[in-house]
């Protein structure tokens, strides 16, 4: 799969567990209705059935997969929680970035 399609499905996958728990979070902290329960539960469904979509070993894809989501859940403190990230939230995300392309892209003998 070339790269730019594992991190794009990566990142596809990301948002869906962050909406996924972002809607309970609506329901429990912020008052909002019950009902955001379902397309949680939707949202969390697709979840793990994006991971699946890697030809690469579960394990491997899961280690990997955590990078992108610590990438994107510092993207959607700033976007949707209109929390400006600091330099240190950036660097850490582009290293567990760096960590994320090492283990999906080292070269490895068949």
């Amino acid at each position: 799969m070339p790269e730019i399609k594992v991190i794009g499905l990566f990142m596809l996958t990301a948002v869906t567990e962050i909406l996924g728990c972002y809607l309970p979070y609506l329901w429990l902290r912020e008052d909002k209705s019950i009902w955001l329960l379902v397309p949680a539960c939707l949202s969390l469904i697709a979840f793990a059935w994006l991971l699946t979509l890697h030809p690469a070993a579960a394990g491997r894809v899961y280690a990997s997969y955590g990078g992108v989501y610590i990438f994107v859940a510092i993207m959607w403190l700033w976007l949707i929680d209109g929390i400006r990230p600091s330099t240190w939230d950036l660097v850490g995300s582009g290293v567990a970035l760096l960590g994320m392309a090492i283990i999906m892209f080292a070269p490895r003998s068949a």
